[in-house]
């Protein structure tokens, strides 16, 4: 039974499966590939969740987005060495199909689909908020009930009619306005969030008809927000005040730090480029290049966005949903504020045009080796697109972007992302251990990670015990229970580095994958307990699809009944 949950695939039977199938078209190159990372990476955040980190941590965040950029590259550098050995799409699903087996692949995949899926939705949704006020912008007012969901405009409409002396706002009046002028079919009112679920399917039918029409949508789109973004740094820089820099770091590490989520999820696009492996003209060359310049260059444009807007402005006056447009109105530029308006919604599209073209790529790959139905890897005989998988995929984000809150899809986000991140860094030290990185045409650099490891576990609990004394005392002051249900994410960390540099020691393992392991599982203890509910959750649905279905019409499984 053990064997055959754990079974693996060798890099030759992988290569050998995705010859047999109907071929992608290979025209992605070097640079389409930086393109689509960065549309992936410079993203919402750059426009709105880079507001935010400056208020709370001040001129520093700057840095923050320089070590969170290093704290990605190790699992960059993983990634591209996986990429360089198995170069086929399927992305952290297949790496772990090699490494450690069929299930954890599964579990790996099951959980890719969640995390590709749900920040769709979130991206599409968000668009919507965009596109809506840029309109508004330019004079044309699409009526509120076309651009809102049933639920939040509900609740609006009861708050204002039930309001006890609280306080209502005036965007929520609007949602109750619009919730009694939409039209009703009996007493249902007619609300949905039209943008958020067109620019999906339109994205989605752009993704069918081709790689070659989406990379040239992409390149397009990231050479107008690379435009607007350059303009944005070199314009800002006449009015920058040095003396809103001063205090650098105006709330310590601490407000540094409470931005670690938003910057590093400004940086995780850098996975998608792999599902793309079969498009790629050299994937073993050009996948660990792209990866590699993609954080380059969006760490220096995130680094000298922040240093304009902090400098523009005092961090004070950051907590706005759109930084960038809010700075130059407030020197008076009101025009800038336009074209940023009009540039956030091409860079929020570009993004969606990635993600969308990643999802039915990991499904192919799952359907091929039999733990999907067989119609998912079903290849378009005109357009060579991933067909059946691509109409699934528009499907699956648009129609919650038509009807939900984008409130409802926020913790079903992360968990999943950093699991898969883990699962590769370990994977790298798999690959090094059986000597398979002998077929690596890119390896991550090699640093003997035997005492370095123990030394830094021996060095970061030094520090705890003479800087963390607050931190041991909510520890002390938790009752047992308690204790278990809010730390054992964090009991789980400092177990798994004790572990870790024992095997290190033993096996003389890579530091550098190592580190990769270890800052994302802490950051995994960041998360919410809610994120790790849903993802349980999510996780049984799929031991369920997997067991009935996946673990019987496995093509390994049919290997082993030829034997």
């Amino acid at each position: 039974m053990a064997n055959s949950l754990f079974r693996k695939k060798t890099v030759n039977q992988i290569l050998s499966d995705s010859s047999n199938e109907a071929s992608l078209n290979k025209v992605l190159g070097v640079r389409d590939l930086v393109s689509l990372g960065i549309a992936a990476i410079v993203g919402a955040g750059i426009f709105s969740t880079i507001g935010l980190a400056s208020y709370n941590g001040g001129p520093a965040v700057s840095l923050l987005f320089v070590a969170t950029a290093i704290a990605c590259v190790f699992t960059a550098l993983s990634y591209a060495q996986f990429a360089s050995t198995v170069p086929v799409s399927g992305s952290a699903y297949t790496y772990a199909y090699v490494a450690f087996g069929e299930l954890i692949a599964w579990i790996i995949g099951w959980a890719l689909i969640l995390e590709y899926a749900v920040s769709n939705m979130v991206v599409a949704i968000s668009w919507s908020q965009y596109f809506v006020s840029m309109m508004e912008g330019f004079g044309v007012h699409i009526p509120r009930w076309l651009t809102i969901d049933y639920s939040t405009a509900l609740e609006a409409f009861q708050k204002v009619n039930s309001a006890a002396g609280e306080h209502i706002s005036s965007f929520e009046k609007v949602l109750a306005q619009a919730y009694q002028d939409a039209p009703t079919i009996g007493s249902l009112h007619v609300i949905f969030n039209l943008p958020a679920g067109l620019i999906t399917v339109l994205v989605t039918a752009l993704c069918y008809i081709g790689i070659k029409e989406s990379r040239i949508a992409s390149n397009i789109m990231v050479m107008l927000k690379l435009a607007v973004i350059a303009f944005v740094i070199v314009g800002g820089a006449f009015y920058i005040k040095p003396e809103n820099w001063s205090p650098f770091a105006p709330n310590g590490v601490k407000g540094i730090l409470s931005g670690v989520a938003a910057v590093f999820f400004a940086f995780i696009g850098f996975d998608s480029i792999s599902t793309t492996a079969e498009e790629c003209k050299n994937p073993q060359r050009d996948l660990p290049k792209a990866m590699i310049y993609c954080l380059l260059i969006c760490t220096v444009l995130y680094v000298l966005i922040t240093l304009v807007l902090t400098g523009m402005v005092n961090y004070k006056e950051l907590n706005v949903s759109d930084p960038l447009a809010f700075v130059f109105s407030q020197n008076g530029l009101n025009y800038m504020a336009g074209v940023i308006s009009v540039s956030s919604v091409i860079a929020i599209t570009s993004a969606l045009l990635v993600f969308q073209i990643g999802q039915p790529r990991i499904w192919m790959t799952m359907s091929r080796d039999g733990l999907l139905w067989k119609k998912f890897s079903q290849i378009h005989p005109k357009y060579h697109t991933p067909s059946f998988a691509t109409i699934v995929a528009g499907i699956v984000v648009a129609v919650p972007a038509f009807f939900f809150k984008m409130d409802f899809f926020v913790d079903l986000t992360s968990v999943g992302t950093f699991f898969a991140f883990i699962l590769v860094c370990g994977g790298v030290l798999y690959l090094d251990q059986t000597g398979m990185s002998q077929y690596s045409k890119f390896k991550v650099p090699y640093v003997n990670g035997k005492y370095l490891v123990g030394i830094g576990l021996i060095a970061a609990v030094i520090c705890i015990c003479k800087f963390g004394q607050p931190i041991l005392a909510e520890w002390k002051a938790l009752p047992f229970d308690q204790l278990i249900e809010h730390k054992l994410l964090t009991m789980i960390f400092w177990i798994t580095w004790l572990v870790l540099s024992i095997v290190a020691f033993i096996k003389n393992f890579s530091l550098l994958p190592i580190i990769g392991i270890l800052i994302n599982l802490y950051l995994m203890t960041e998360l919410g307990v809610s994120n790790w509910k849903i993802f349980i959750i999510w996780l049984i649905i799929g031991l369920f699809v997997y067991f009935l279905y996946g673990k019987k019409h496995s093509r390994l499984n049919t290997v082993t009944d030829q034997k």
